[in-house]
């Protein structure tokens, strides 16, 4: 068994510091913590998609996917390790393929709607997307590894898809943006 937390909070945060996988101290608000605290979040908004497709296919690749940036979040959190890999990509991309093949083509844009659970994934999709720019502001400064970044970036189109799986699943319907739409006010 791994470390057993006793005590929850250390009080060697309250100077506006954390401390990073390899014992070094940065500010809390730095770019690294921001990334790292970003896929926390994303796995965060992951878990409560799950609560909407408990026991369902989809449930098995998003607990797949929570490890993954559980290992992602440590990888950012810790420099110089590697813990994603063109692997896991793969796997995304596989897992994608499999769920968008029964789905009809997109002719427009649709709205981030459908249902509880289908708004939820589009909720996790927004976010995974503000992680990839986290990522992606942190690498200009500092080393990242690339397949963490395109880790990212296919995850967003993944839950995209599986927002639009989930609410053909839920009985809802995906609401089509109207381009060029009259505003509609209440008399």
């Amino acid at each position: 068994m791994g470390h057993r937390l006793s005590k929850i909070y250390t009080r060697t945060g309250d100077d506006g510091t954390t401390g990073l996988g390899d014992g070094s101290r940065v500010d809390k608000d730095g770019q690294r913590v921001t990334a790292y605290g970003t896929v926390d979040e994303l796995n965060s908004v992951i878990g409560m998609v799950r609560a909407h497709v408990d026991g369902t296919p989809i449930d098995e690749v998003l607990g797949e996917i929570q490890h993954h940036l559980f290992d992602l979040g440590g990888e950012l959190c810790i420099p110089g390790h590697k813990a994603i890999s063109d692997t896991h990509v793969a796997w995304l991309e596989t897992s994608l393929d499999s769920l968008n093949d029964d789905l009809p083509m997109l002719k427009d844009f649709i709205l981030p709607a459908g249902g509880h659970a289908a708004s939820a994934c589009h909720l996790a999709r927004t976010v995974c997307r503000r992680a990839e720019r986290a990522v992606v502001t942190l690498a200009r400064t500092e080393e990242v590894f690339a397949d963490g970044q395109k880790y990212l970036n296919r995850l967003s189109d993944l839950l995209f898809v599986m927002a639009r799986v989930i609410a053909r699943m839920n009985g809802g319907q995906e609401v089509l943006w109207e381009k060029n739409r009259a505003t509609r006010v209440d008399a």
